[in-house]
């Protein structure tokens, strides 16, 4: 199963009506401009998605419309995580059934489980499914922080197949790498390049948003070990890296979609609009490095 998720998948966003319904129309077009664009994958409800806002019904009806406007043609990798095990289990059984690829799945946040609650956590998930499953370590969202010697131990589990890293260790990346066999896929855009340096297999990216094809081009680059060219296109897109994290995600990638005339720049509360400060420099960096189409 190794291999099915890797070079740049995005991280879509889930676009809202005014009144805060969602955007099918829309999201399908931003879909079908990722294909067109190149992109390896997707993550419908992931973090910038707005999953913690969305409801159960919502959150599968996004994933079932990712899944009918991508037809197959390329993987579908369904955000599926929860701090409760059973609500994981239920959204990663939809997603098989929806026709995902996969399941990424967030380690349990707020509840802070051990190292052996982990395990049991996953190990549950995965031996209910068929499904490809991704751990998702992001220890500054989470509070907890999935360490190399319990990927390890879930590595063995046979449809357990790759995690995300947002640690921004890479010291932790190489560990993992050193200790086991599995994909690892980068969580911070700006640390694809060292992550892929070291053995990693591609990205889950919020910049693949606004600027796919130079995603898709800058991962695949390294996939075939063309550094050089893959510096380059790191540098390009590296300020665009940096602006779209100086608030919480997905704030200021929805206020750059909305300056491409991609979406409307709506959000769920808490989160809401980018402030006044951040406009001026964020567009200039769209405007530099956005891509249209």
């Amino acid at each position: 199963m190794r291999g099915v998720f890797k070079g740049s998948i995005v991280a879509i966003v889930t676009p809202f009506f005014d009144d805060g319904k969602i955007d099918f129309a829309t999201l399908e077009r931003l879909v079908e401009w990722q294909i067109e664009s190149g992109t390896d994958g997707i993550v419908p409800c992931g973090t910038t998605g707005e999953s913690p806002t969305l409801s159960h019904e919502e959150h599968e009806a996004v994933v079932a419309a990712v899944v009918a406007a991508v037809r197959k043609r390329i993987p579908v990798l369904a955000g599926a995580g929860s701090n409760n095990t059973t609500e994981s289990l239920r959204l990663v059984r939809f997603a098989e059934k929806a026709g995902a690829d996969g399941a990424l799945v967030i380690t349990p946040y707020y509840n802070k489980p051990t190292p052996a609650g982990l395990v049991a956590h996953y190990q549950t998930i995965a031996a209910a499914t068929r499904l490809p499953i991704v751990m998702y370590n992001v220890p500054g969202r989470t509070g907890i922080n999935l360490l190399p010697e319990t990927v390890a131990l879930l590595a063995q589990t046979p449809n357990i197949i790759g995690i995300k890293e947002a640690s921004g260790s890479l010291d932790q990346v190489s560990s993992i790498l050193q200790l086991c066999k599995i994909d690892v896929l980068s969580g911070d855009d700006g640390l694809t390049l060292p992550i892929m340096a070291v053995g990693g297999c591609g990205v889950i990216s919020v910049v693949a948003n606004v600027a796919p094809k130079k995603m898709v081009a800058m991962t695949r680059a390294m996939l075939k070990g063309d550094l050089a060219n893959a510096e380059r296109l790191h540098r390009e897109v590296y300020p665009l890296c940096k602006a779209l994290f100086v608030e919480t995600n997905p704030i200021p990638v929805k206020a750059a979609l909305a300056m491409m005339g991609k979406i409307r720049e709506n959000l769920r509360l808490p989160l809401v609009p980018l402030s006044a400060a951040q406009r001026v420099p964020l567009a200039e960096v769209v405007r530099a490095i956005g891509e249209g189409g």
